[in-house]
C-alpha cells in the first residue's frame, strides 16, 4: 500500500513540474507576440484564481484575523501572477531593446 502512495505522490508530482515548465513556456510564447495582450492572459488568469482563493476563506470571528488571513492569502496566491509578469517584463523588454536597435539600423541607412 505504501508503495503504491509513494508512486503516487512520484508521478504527481512530474505532473505538476511538467505543468510549470509548460507554463512558462507558453508565459514566454505569448509575450513575444507582437501585440502585448496575449501575454497578459495568464498573468489576469492567476489573478483571478488568487481572488477565488479569497472566497474559500472561513470566517474565524475576529476581523482583524480575517483581514490577516485575506492578505496572507491574497500574498501568497498572487506568487504565480508576479512570476509569470516578471517574464513578460524581461521578455518585452528584450523585444523592445531589439526593436529599437532595428530602428538605428535602419536610420543608419
Amino acid at each position: 500500500m505504501m508503495a503504491i502512495a509513494s508512486r503516487f505522490v512520484i508521478v504527481s508530482l512530474l505532473f505538476l513540474l511538467v505543468f510549470l515548465i509548460g507554463g512558462v513556456f507558453l508565459q514566454i510564447f505569448l509575450s513575444k507576440r507582437e501585440s502585448r495582450w496575449p501575454g497578459l492572459v495568464l498573468p489576469l488568469l492567476t489573478f483571478l484564481q488568487s481572488l477565488l482563493l479569497v472566497l474559500n476563506i472561513v470566517d474565524t470571528g475576529s476581523v482583524s484575523q480575517n483581514v490577516l488571513t485575506v492578505l496572507v492569502t491574497l500574498l501568497a496566491g498572487n506568487i504565480p501572477t508576479l512570476v509569470l509578469l516578471a517574464i513578460y517584463w524581461a521578455v518585452r523588454e528584450k523585444r523592445r531593446a531589439r526593436d529599437q536597435i532595428d530602428k538605428m539600423k535602419i536610420d543608419e541607412l
